[in-house]
């Protein structure tokens, strides 16, 4: 496939490739463009122009046009379905899930974009100011960089896209590189519906390059990354040259503490949504933090009742639950945690083997707070690594030790222990018995805490991340409609 620059299919003016290579089979499926610095100006420079256009577009117009998108999703469900696993690796059927919901983002986004309301100022509260109405409306940002990550790219590229297309922005979106054709696709159905092909541009190539030239290029009005917290901190530092804003989602080690009293059945089950995506998901638990009084029954159940249970195969059948990590290079880099684990110590009880990219779902033990895996070892992959404590106080100093603060879970009958946890965990999100990975559409998602980023992406507030405030002023018109 081609880059999407202008709503034509284009190489990149150099011609360098990029191969995409499915992870399930090793076999090439495509290759696309590795953009230049000159394919990149050229796209934001017309996407600059093009926003100012597609912001003049009455609001109940620019939603038709995004709601005839959606129907062109719901067209090409199927084909979209399919070329999402062949480049991730998931199961289909998380693949029409993924589908599924940006329909559902896209749709929310028009909606949410009609009552997105400005506010009138009190008046007579100020003196010198009696006959002033003062009121607030909302404008688009501009051009919105969007950088997308390869777990879920087509759920959080439309998690960006939809709403910063609802409100006026234009936006230039660059996949990631693993996995970009089902993005591709989707930019691609933004034309066909008929949004002005200046504001929806493509870019593909690694990040490491090409990110740096977007961040730099003055006309960016926004950068929205999820990522990863170095990737972020670097676009921080560049994006400070011309006061671009940022908003990042950068991930986390998220614990799941698990108390002596809780519900087992709901605790194993919780803790064996782990297995979604492969344990390739931002949000999902990563540290098992288990009373020691339950903890062998725990483990024992989580390995007999889900781990052994998953169904793999072939991708393309609806009854496949667990797949491939995104790559070889992804599979072996969990595979190296989970060594550098157990020589500080750990013990696998279950899995621990690789084939290709394929990582079987491992269960660790014997693991303690010291460990990089209990602190800052982001391991995305299907990886359980189990702590014990005694005290509830214990596990929220373990679930404190690191210095992300994305999401959280707590499995209790306890009220009292549930809400001395969320009020003291320093987390963007906190799950009463349930895990972290729990992510609603309307709920804020996102870091707000600690090193896991600043966005709280969601149906509820994200016109607050895509759009600025404007402060308009009528002098003295109370007055003189008093006088009338």
């Amino acid at each position: 496939m081609e880059m999407l620059i202008n709503g034509q299919q284009v190489k990149a003016a150099d011609g360098k490739v990029i191969e995409i290579v499915n992870p399930f089979t090793g076999e090439l499926l495509d290759t696309v463009p590795s953009a230049g610095k000159e394919d990149i100006d050229r796209a934001i420079q017309s996407a600059a122009e093009g926003q100012k256009d597609w912001a003049r577009i009455r609001v109940r117009d620019r939603g038709a046009v995004l709601m005839k998108f959606v129907e062109l999703v719901k067209r090409d469900r199927d084909d979209l379905a399919k070329t999402l696993t062949l480049e991730t690796g998931k199961p289909v059927f998380d693949s029409y899930g993924e589908i599924d919901s940006v329909v559902n983002t896209f749709t929310g986004s028009v909606e949410i974009v009609k009552h997105h309301y400005g506010k009138t100022m009190p008046m007579g509260i100020e003196g010198g100011y009696d006959d002033d109405l003062q009121v607030t409306v909302h404008d688009p940002l501009g051009v919105i960089a969007c950088i997308v990550p390869f777990n879920f790219p087509a759920a959080l590229w439309a998690f960006k896209a939809g709403p910063a297309l609802a409100a006026g922005n234009a936006i230039v979106v660059k996949p990631a590189s693993y996995n970009p054709l089902c993005v591709l696709k989707l930019m691609n159905l933004l034309v066909e519906a008929g949004v002005d092909p200046r504001v929806v541009q493509c870019i593909t190539g690694p990040g490491s390059v090409i990110g740096n030239w977007i961040v730099d290029n003055p006309l960016i009005a926004q950068v929205n990354l999820t990522g990863g917290v170095e990737a972020g901190k670097e676009i921080a530092r560049r994006a400070a040259e011309n006061l671009t804003d940022y908003k990042f989602e950068l991930g986390g080690n998220d614990p799941l503490i698990i108390m002596p009293d809780c519900d087992m059945d709901l605790a194993v089950n919780e803790a064996g949504d782990k297995t979604r995506n492969a344990g390739q998901c931002c949000s999902g638990a990563k540290r098992f933090i288990v009373h020691n009084s339950i903890k062998e029954e725990f483990v024992s159940r989580l390995i007999e009742e889900r781990l052994k249970t998953v169904i793999t195969g072939d991708l393309m059948d609806m009854k496949t639950d667990f797949g491939t990590l995104v790559s070889e290079k992804a599979a072996k880099e969990v595979e190296k945690q989970v060594q550098h684990t157990v020589e500080q110590g750990a013990k696998v009880v279950y899995g621990g083997r690789r084939d290709g990219a394929f990582y079987e779902p491992t269960v660790l033990v014997d693991v303690t707070p010291d460990m990089d895996i209990a602190k800052d070892m982001e391991v995305f992959g299907p990886v359980f690594p189990i702590i014990g404590f005694d005290t509830l106080d214990e596990a929220i100093e373990i679930a404190e030790g690191s210095s992300y603060g994305l999401s959280a879970g707590i499995i209790t009958n306890d009220f009292q222990d549930a809400m001395k946890t969320a009020a003291t965990l320093r987390s963007g999100m906190v799950a009463v018995n349930g895990s972290g990975g729990f992510r609603a559409q309307e709920l804020p998602f996102g870091g707000g805490k600690k090193m896991s980023g600043n966005s709280r992406e969601c149906l509820s507030s994200v016109l607050e991340e895509v759009t600025q405030e404007k402060s308009i002023i009528f002098r003295y018109a109370m007055k003189k409609y008093n006088n009338r």
